[in-house]
C-alpha cells in the first residue's frame, strides 16, 4: 500500500523509515511510524503539557542513579525502522540509552491522553509496548473533572492492570522505582505547592 508523505501530493511507494522523519516539518506535531506509514498527532494542549511537565519533574526527582527520564524520546520498535513510537515520557537505564533513537525496551512508558489519542493509547500502543517488552506502562487521563492514572505491568507478554486511581487518591508504585503522585495535583494549575504535595516519596 502506498502512503502519502507530508507536504507532497505524490504517494509514497515504499514504507517510510525513521530516516524519512528527518524531513518532516518542525511544526509541533508528533510524527510516528506504524508499518511504514505516518501516524501524526497534533501539538499538545495546555493541560497535556502541564501534566507532562509535572510528572517529568517527579519522575526525575524519584529516579535513582543509573536511570534517566526522557520526554518525547523516540523508540524504534523494529530493526527496519518502520515502526517508531514517541511516548510522552519514558524511563530507561542509562546503560540502554542509544542515539538518535532507543532500540531497547525502556522500563516505563507514559502516555497522557488527548481526545484523539484515546483508542491509540489504550489499545494500539498498549499492544505495541507489550510486544516490545516495556515493563510498565502508565496512561494518564487529564480530565479536569476526574483525572486518573492507570498502571499496567507486563506479565507473560501482556499488560495487566495493577493500579488505577482518580482525583485526590494517592497513586503509589514501586516500578520502575518507588514513587507517589496524586492525579488531581497534576492537573490543577492553581496549586502552588504541587512539587511538595505530589512528590512525597
Amino acid at each position: 500500500m502506498s502512503v502519502m508523505t507530508m507536504g507532497t501530493s505524490e504517494p509514497q511507494q515504499r514504507p517510510l523509515t525513521v530516516e524519512d522523519l528527518e524531513r518532516m516539518p518542525d511544526d509541533g506535531r508528533r510524527y510516528e511510524l506504524v508499518g511504514g506509514r505516518l501516524d501524526v498527532s497534533p501539538a499538545p494542549v495546555f493541560v497535556h503539557s502541564l501534566v507532562e511537565g509535572r510528572l517529568l519533574y517527579h519522575l526525575m526527582t524519584a529516579a535513582p542513579k543509573g536511570h534517566i527520564v526522557l520526554p518525547g524520546a523516540g523508540i524504534n520498535l523494529n530493526d527496519a525502522g518502520t515502526h517508531h513510537r514517541i511516548p510522552d515520557l519514558l524511563v530507561t537505564r542509562k546503560a540502554d540509552v542509544e542515539k538518535p533513537y532507543l532500540t531497547r525496551p525502556p522500563l516505563l512508558a507514559v502516555e497522557v491522553l488527548s481526545p484523539e489519542s484515546v483508542f491509540r493509547d489504550n489499545h494500539t500502543k498498549r499492544a505495541e509496548y507489550a510486544e516490545f517488552g516495556i515493563g510498565s506502562y502508565w496512561i494518564f487521563n487529564p480530565s479536569t473533572e476526574k483525572p486518573g492514572l492507570l498502571e499496567l505491568r507486563l506479565t507473560d507478554g501482556e499488560y495487566r492492570e495493577v493500579t488505577q486511581v482518580f482525583g485526590e487518591e494517592v497513586f503509589a508504585t514501586d516500578a520502575p522505582f518507588p514513587m507517589k503522585v496524586v492525579p488531581q495535583h497534576l492537573v490543577d494549575e492553581a496549586l502552588d505547592d504541587w512539587m511538595e504535595s505530589v512528590g512525597d516519596n
